[in-house]
């Protein structure tokens, strides 16, 4: 099972998060490039960083929107969000190449992440960008969505995320962050969803449903309360129930 983060999220001398702590913890790591969060020297810290631990690295784009940390819907025409997002892979790959790595995989960050999911024209743009920059580049999505099966469509690996540390509801989506339920911020809480998830393939709705969440990958953020004692637990908890932990890229 692979263990990612989102990390780099800071911009300027406002910091978020422990990059470094989690880098220890995670095996992949998922990268702000500028648009949502982040900066240049950020993303050369993180990238070094996750370079020197063997931690896979993503890029997490977004929506072009620092105000809003990417968490608002923006509509945009195909080819502008294609462009983007290949402009944001651009800038981070430059610095994976400065320590002898690469961007092994993309993930979108936020309302892009969300809406990808089910909005055929943005989840198309980002295929697009992906199968143009590098056609080998894995794309880490929820399973079953409009971007899973885009992508899957285009010849493109799709890699099946889940979330430890967010709500899910009865049909399998998250929680909005809005909405009563959507963070889940207990560490030991967070450690057993994530050994469910791993192991029984499955997760718990907010109703007490039980959810197929059949993964390869499971994220937990950065910027959730306590992130790094959950990352800490979550590790340790799933090396007990013998998971092995490697990068899925």
């Amino acid at each position: 099972m692979d263990l990612n983060a989102d990390l780099g999220e800071g911009f300027g001398i406002w910091q978020l998060g422990d990059d470094a702590a989690l880098l220890d913890l995670i095996t992949s790591a998922n990268v702000a490039c500028g648009f949502h969060a982040g900066d240049a020297s950020t993303m050369r810290r993180v990238c070094e960083g996750a370079a020197a631990r063997g931690v896979a690295v993503g890029a997490q784009v977004g929506y072009r929107d620092l105000a809003g940390f990417g968490r608002r819907h923006i509509a945009y025409a195909f080819a502008e969000l294609r462009d983007e997002v290949t402009y944001q892979l651009g800038a981070l790959d430059a610095f994976c190449r400065l320590f002898r790595t690469r961007v092994r995989y993309l993930k979108p960050h936020g309302a892009l992440y969300h809406a990808a999911a089910c909005d055929e024209a943005q989840a198309a743009a980002l295929v697009a960008a992906a199968g143009d920059y590098d056609d080998q580049l894995p794309l880490l999505c929820p399973p079953g969505s409009v971007l899973a099966q885009l992508a899957a469509g285009a010849g493109l690996r799709v890699v099946a995320e889940g979330f430890a540390d967010r709500g899910y509801l009865p049909n399998g989506s998250l929680v909005p962050r809005t909405a009563p339920g959507a963070l889940v911020t207990d560490p030991e809480e967070v450690a057993a969803r994530a050994v469910r998830m791993a192991v029984e393939r499955t997760v718990v709705a907010v109703d007490g449903s039980v959810v197929p969440c059949p993964v390869e990958s499971i994220c937990l953020h950065g910027d959730t309360p306590g992130a790094v004692r959950c990352a800490e637990l979550v590790r340790a908890a799933l090396i007990d129930a013998g998971v092995t932990l490697t990068p899925f890229a």
